[in-house]
């Protein structure tokens, strides 16, 4: 059972909203981190379930999709709204937008909104941080990513905490431009080079994090060393892919956030009867898994509804706690 539970609903109907400079203020990377830990081991468990994913392409250009689930013990209940609008940018909104509802399940009251941008792109890069901790080799020290937005670089700073003895950061961007703004934010804490040779990257890499919206892979098969990991975080969707034909049946450990998500909107979806492991599984496993030094391993994130739930069910507990956030009369 997790630690954060939703407290019983008060009398007086009122509804507390967090907006996204609440968000901001309330979610630490920590805070971030040990709520997904928590996520993981509850569905691994048993302890959580989510239920099932919608994922639609909309008539107005757009992906939208729900994911909701519950930890029953802990009176968690809830769902985030979300998904990629690609013509926001050209009228100064981000492309991914998210809201979660946590909800009462004794009543179906809603309890809180949020806004759940900061929250999807911070449990999504703690998610990471955890597969790099539990799967990556510990003396690691070159990172390659592909990608250099929002969740590329919330990645790479997650990859950075897990694995300290990172020394050199290479990144490949889709037009092969060199973006000085990303440099910038990384320098003092590793060496940044642009690559633009995607093989090159991969095969100098210890870890690897592919953080795009690609529907073709972005390296080769033979690219891949024994000895790397890689976190493939973009295909959340039919349809989109990053890694290359062969690499999952040729790697040493898969490992999915959910096996079912993973081979519907995951890699997983390109390849039939691929053995894989939960990392909730791994998680909560004893003894604790060894990596083999030469393994090739895998982390296919497709994102958990119980992610958002509990971190959700967190920043209530702060925002109340810090008097945090606006509360508006709910009538029934």
């Amino acid at each position: 059972m997790i630690e954060t539970a939703m407290k019983p609903i008060s009398d007086v109907p009122t509804l507390l909203l967090l907006d996204g400079t609440d968000v901001r203020a309330l979610l630490s990377h920590d805070a971030a981190l040990h709520g997904v830990r928590q996520a993981f081991m509850a569905h691994s468990s048993g302890a959580g379930r989510s239920f099932g994913l919608v994922r639609e392409a909309i008539a107005a250009g757009a992906v939208f999709g729900i994911k909701s689930g519950e930890i029953a013990g802990n009176a968690l209940l809830g769902l985030k709204a979300a998904g990629f609008w690609p013509a926001n940018p050209g009228r100064g909104l981000d492309a991914h937008q998210a809201s979660i509802l946590l909800v009462d399940p004794a009543t179906g009251r809603p309890r809180c909104l949020m806004d759940g941008n900061h929250v999807t792109a911070m449990r999504t890069g703690a998610a990471g941080g955890i597969g790099i901790a539990v799967l990556a080799r510990a003396d690691s020290q070159r990172l390659c990513v592909f990608g250099a937005g929002v969740q590329a670089r919330i990645q790479i700073d997650y990859a950075l905490r897990a694995c300290p003895a990172v020394r050199e950061l290479v990144y490949v961007t889709a037009d092969g431009q060199a973006n000085q703004a990303f440099e910038e934010q990384f320098a003092a804490r590793c060496r940044v080079a642009l690559s633009t040779d995607a093989d090159t990257a991969v095969a100098s890499a210890d870890i690897v994090i592919t953080a795009t919206p690609s529907r073709l892979p972005l390296f080769s098969l033979d690219a891949v060393r024994p000895g790397t990991h890689i976190n493939a975080v973009g295909a959340d969707t039919r349809g989109k892919r990053e890694l290359p034909a062969g690499l999952l049946e040729r790697s040493t450990l898969v490992v999915v956030d959910d096996r079912l998500q993973a081979q519907t909107v995951g890699e997983g979806q390109w390849v039939t009867g691929c053995a894989t492991a939960e990392i909730g599984e791994l998680l909560g496993q004893t003894p604790a898994w060894v990596r083999p030094p030469a393994a090739i391993t895998v982390f296919d994130l497709t994102g958990l509804a119980l992610q958002d739930l509990v971190v959700a069910a967190a920043l209530v507990e702060a925002a109340e706690a810090r008097g945090l956030g606006q509360r508006l009369a709910w009538p029934c």
